[in-house]
């Protein structure tokens, strides 16, 4: 069967930081998914690889499973055998499947944590991680190319009878891939009281399930499938996330722990509700790992990452090296550099000796693993813990906010205010001088230092329309005055 494309001016796709996402309806369309699956197909069939195949994965989006078929469909049309997810699975388990079967790449329906009337399309590399920029722009110049094009289709049936479709689920093998790298047997036996909120997305069931058998008791809440995701975004923050913490508060529980809507994104709140930042759990990953496993390989943090991880690197002797924003880059340079872990802002976390992609479960399971050693060290509750860890590690305030704008006139106002950037630069930020100015190296922002290590980013979304304000700082009064002057610097006022 061959697609016909419409009359319509074809959707000019572009892969951000973390894939191709748009509005359900809108630019996410059967036909703008089978375009991006076509690319691939081309990408690995001039590459020589069909026989490796392709793993397809999908979320619990609207639509995610019929997307899904649709990309398989055009994958099998050119011969390549896929193995797809029987049902909504972790974007990470993609990675998984991929590096278990030395599979050519690997596809996500998916758009993370983004408003539930998006989707988006994900695009794994053979290493298991996010495809790097060079992979991306040959798919990219692939899209484009095949603009207007008639797509090859093939029924998923009649590619299965052909023995060109194989149905997956990952959860034994993955149970299996972590545990060399994991007590398992250690958390199930820990006297704790977890509770798990996975936001209505596909890592609902996982961490109880890895966990049952044990002393540890799990309470999983918005378990369901809810594409509406509650009438939040499914990102583990606040106030996506209040809810979680309000039953932490209540008492009744040592941690919580959290997901994004498709599970490669982690977060963490203690004993009684206080939630802890994406930059404060890094940091609490790198002291975990150089204190309580005794690594030292290198950290990979992207630019937008905790200047605490500096300081953890003065300590323990652990290398840091920076990158842009997106897994795309923190994984390549994870693999370069041997690193056993990877960081970015948004709450994703990969690690050398697990997988150089972000994994919301093994986060989960890692920080876990963290508390418990520090409760057998008399270091307890949790609460006390992260208190500690900051003497080592020193004060880190962080908030991030959102500017919203105008998706149609998105494009030109991001171009006027990237070239407007460094007249705007502040001279200084709560009160400190700033003594450094730094483009980032992606040319959609700038990050300003001031002389006491407090920092303020200003960076424009690949993949949505706004701007993003981060700031770390000693203080939440430096925090709240440094997004004010961000703030002030976006809007020209």
């Amino acid at each position: 069967m061959i697609s016909t494309p419409s009359g319509a001016q074809p959707t000019r796709i572009v892969f951000g930081t973390d894939g191709w996402r748009a509005r359900i309806a809108d630019d996410y369309t059967f036909e703008n998914v089978r375009r991006c699956a076509q690319a691939v197909a081309e990408y690995v069939a001039a590459r020589g690889e069909q026989a490796r195949g392709i793993v397809i994965a999908y979320d619990r989006r609207f639509a995610s499973e019929h997307f899904a078929a649709a990309a398989a469909e055009v994958i099998v049309a050119h011969e390549i055998p896929i193995a797809i997810a029987s049902q909504a699975v972790p974007t990470q388990m993609s990675s998984f499947e991929v590096v278990q079967r030395g599979s050519a790449a690997g596809i996500v329906i998916t758009a993370s944590h983004n408003p539930w009337t998006d989707n988006g399309f994900k695009i794994k590399a053979p290493t298991g991680g996010a495809a790097g920029p060079e992979m991306l722009s040959a798919i990219e110049a692939l899209i484009a190319a095949g603009a207007g094009k008639a797509i090859p289709r093939r029924p998923l049936a009649d590619a299965e009878a052909a023995g060109l479709v194989e149905r997956i689920d990952p959860f034994a093998g993955y149970e299996a891939f972590i545990r060399p790298n994991l007590d398992l047997g250690r958390l199930k036996d820990a006297d704790l009281r977890l509770l798990v909120d996975p936001l209505f997305g596909s890592g609902a069931g996982w961490i109880p399930r890895l966990l049952s058998g044990g002393r540890v008791r799990v309470t999983e809440i918005h378990s369901e499938r809810n594409p509406y995701f509650g009438g939040v975004n499914p990102e583990p923050i606040s106030p996506n996330v209040d809810e979680a913490l309000a039953r932490l508060a209540g008492g009744g529980f040592d941690l919580g722990l959290f997901l994004d809507g498709d599970a490669d994104r982690s977060g963490l709140a203690d004993e009684r509700g206080t939630f802890i930042s994406t930059l404060q759990i890094f940091g609490l990953l790198m002291y975990y790992l150089a204190e309580h496993r005794g690594l030292k390989a290198p950290v990979v943090k992207t630019v937008n990452e905790t200047s605490m991880a500096e300081r953890l690197s003065q300590r323990y002797g652990v290398p840091v090296y920076e990158t842009p924003v997106g897994f795309k880059y923190v994984g390549p340079k994870m693999i370069e550099t041997g690193a056993m872990m990877g960081g970015e802002e948004s709450g994703g976390f990969g690690f050398g000796m697990h997988l150089p992609e972000r994994d919301g479960i093994f986060t989960d399971l890692m920080l876990l693993d963290l508390f418990v050693c520090e409760k057998a060290a008399g270091r307890w509750p949790a609460s006390k813990a992260i208190a500690l860890f900051h003497e080592i590690a020193g004060p880190s305030s962080y908030r991030r906010v959102d500017i919203h704008f105008d998706r149609a006139t998105y494009p030109a106002l991001k171009e006027r205010l990237l070239a407007e950037l460094p007249e705007r630069a502040p001279a200084a930020l709560a009160g400190r001088p700033v003594v450094r100015t730094q483009p980032l190296s992606t040319n959609d922002g700038a990050k300003f230092f001031a002389d006491d290590g407090s920092w303020l980013l200003v960076r424009f979304s690949g993949t949505e329309p706004l701007v993003r304000v981060y700031t770390e700082a000693a203080s939440s009064a430096a925090v709240d005055a440094n997004l004010a002057t961000g703030e002030r610097i976006v809007q020209g006022s």
